[in-house]
């Protein structure tokens, strides 16, 4: 329990740390970094049912997204400002170092697996946000 609860604040931190580089106004760092650490619950939470990464990285991101689309309409803002830093804890940035770490030292094994498991994640991610994103237009163009 103790290692969930520092990965729920880390993932808090890291997508308020985007939230300030891309310069998010005041007013809106919370939500932002709360999306992140809820975005990064979700994940955890189906990744401990699933055993699935690209199901929980789906899972997550659709919430990521909604959940940014809803804030959007309530904040009266571009979605765009929340989705970034709630995706931010599912990007497969360890998966990728390492990939690229073994690459250069030629363990092209161990590279492959590496870069096997940062496409998974990047696809699902990128899935997400085009689910999301399509069921948004769909409805738009009903109206």
């Amino acid at each position: 329990m103790k290692e969930i609860l520092i990965q729920l604040v880390t993932a808090f931190l890291g997508a308020l740390g985007f939230a300030l580089l891309f310069g998010l106004h005041r007013r809106h760092l919370v939500f932002a970094s709360l999306g992140g650490m809820i975005t990064w619950g979700i994940y955890l939470f189906v990744h401990s049912f699933l055993k699935s990464s690209f199901l929980a990285n789906l899972i997550a991101s659709v919430f990521a997204v909604s959940l940014a689309e809803a804030l959007a309409h309530w904040r009266k803002c571009p979605a765009t400002l929340f989705v970034v830093p709630s995706i931010i804890p599912l990007v497969p940035g360890s998966s990728l170092y390492y990939a690229m770490s073994y690459a250069v030292q030629n363990e092209l094994d161990t590279a492959r697996a590496y870069g096997h498991q940062t496409l998974i994640a990047a696809l699902a991610i990128a899935a997400g946000i085009s689910f999301v994103t399509a069921c948004r237009e769909l409805h738009a163009a009903r109206r």
